[in-house]
């Protein structure tokens, strides 16, 4: 496999996203204390193809905890779902996971949906019904990171309400931010900009796609694009770019990480596996940092989780066991063979 592109920057230098933030609880507290807190919607995924329909437990932040739950990391989410069926099956799929949900998560009413239509490439297209609302919550005490992202940070009011929880974290510990754009939800391209470009000073990491990159920045190079991010004060961007890999820049340096090749069967959830796998390699580096053999196998451990998910339909991450483990040889053929496709 070819290796990791270094691309010297001169981009400004900003707060490294390595750096150890002082937490709000004492060391017994948050020894039992999530590592990781998602804050953002959870929904059923229902998903339309030519064999027929079938629901799945879906949202990008819920996938998102959902995927840090199987890899053995302490994880909460603050969300809404409702008081109905999908909501129960909501909470009983992230609790196989061993994902807690916060108190104020259950709402009456229904739980929000997203209908997916598959094409014959395995992508998907999205049509939502979602109303997304937050109560005046906060964490009893602050975790290791603090994920948000998607139709969450965008659409009110509940978009309010999680802008104030990063307002109150940011500082305390390490914000990893995937917009997952979403335009049907967004209203003007130049508002959704506007409300990203708020929330990135109040971040550290920020994951997103080259479609994402693209609809935010059109015009711009992707490079330019991870640039710009960085100049608006996270640590750390990374651009997925499907079968071209993803493209990890900080105020340092740029980095190009292949991709992992996989057999497709459908994308959903890649993206949201991608992202659990990278807070996951946050969590365990050492005291190196950013420096670019930590960005690499940053770049490799996100890039083979979703390639792992990408083999098997539906939002469905790998455990830890099976991310550590090798892929096998021929785990797809050439007819069959795309490289991740992370959204």
């Amino acid at each position: 496999m070819k290796g990791p592109t270094v691309i010297p920057t001169s981009t400004p230098g900003t707060a490294n996203p390595g750096t150890a933030k002082a937490g709000s609880a004492s060391p017994g507290a948050r020894a039992a204390a999530p590592e990781v807190i998602v804050i953002g919607e959870a929904l059923v995924d229902v998903v339309a193809s030519a064999g027929g329909t079938v629901e799945h437990p879906g949202g990008s932040p819920s996938n998102v905890a959902y995927g840090l739950g199987l890899l053995s990391i302490r994880t909460a989410l603050l969300t809404s779902i409702g008081d109905d069926d999908r909501g129960r099956a909501i909470e009983a799929h992230l609790g196989r996971a061993g994902v807690v949900l916060l108190p104020g998560s259950r709402t009456p009413g229904k739980t929000a949906s997203a209908t997916a239509t598959l094409a014959a490439d395995g992508s998907a297209t999205y049509d939502f019904d979602i109303r997304w609302e937050l109560p005046p919550v906060a964490p009893a005490s602050l975790p290791r990171v603090l994920h948000t992202g998607s139709i969450a940070t965008f659409l009110a009011p509940g978009a309010a309400a999680v802008r104030t929880l990063l307002e109150q974290s940011h500082r305390e510990c390490v914000v990893t931010y995937d917009p997952n754009i979403r335009p049907a939800l967004l209203g003007s391209q130049a508002e959704a900009r506007t409300i990203f470009e708020e929330l990135v000073p109040l971040t550290d990491v920020v994951k997103l796609s080259d479609e994402d990159a693209r609809w935010l920045y059109p015009g711009l190079q992707l490079e330019d694009t991870a640039a710009r991010i960085l100049q608006l004060g996270a640590g750390l961007s990374v651009v997925t770019r499907g079968s071209e890999g993803s493209l990890l820049a900080t105020p340092e340096m740029q980095l190009v990480v292949p991709a992992v090749r996989s057999a497709v069967a459908d994308t959903i959830g890649a993206g949201d596996s991608y992202m659990a796998a990278l807070i996951y390699g946050l969590l365990a580096r050492g005291a190196d940092g950013l420096a670019p053999a930590v960005l690499e196998t940053l770049g490799r451990t996100a890039s083979k989780a979703a390639a792992i998910t990408v083999r098997r339909p539906g939002a469905n991450p790998p455990t830890a066991a099976e991310l550590l483990a090798d892929l096998p040889e021929d785990a797809a053929t050439p007819e069959d063979v795309g490289a991740a496709a992370v959204a």
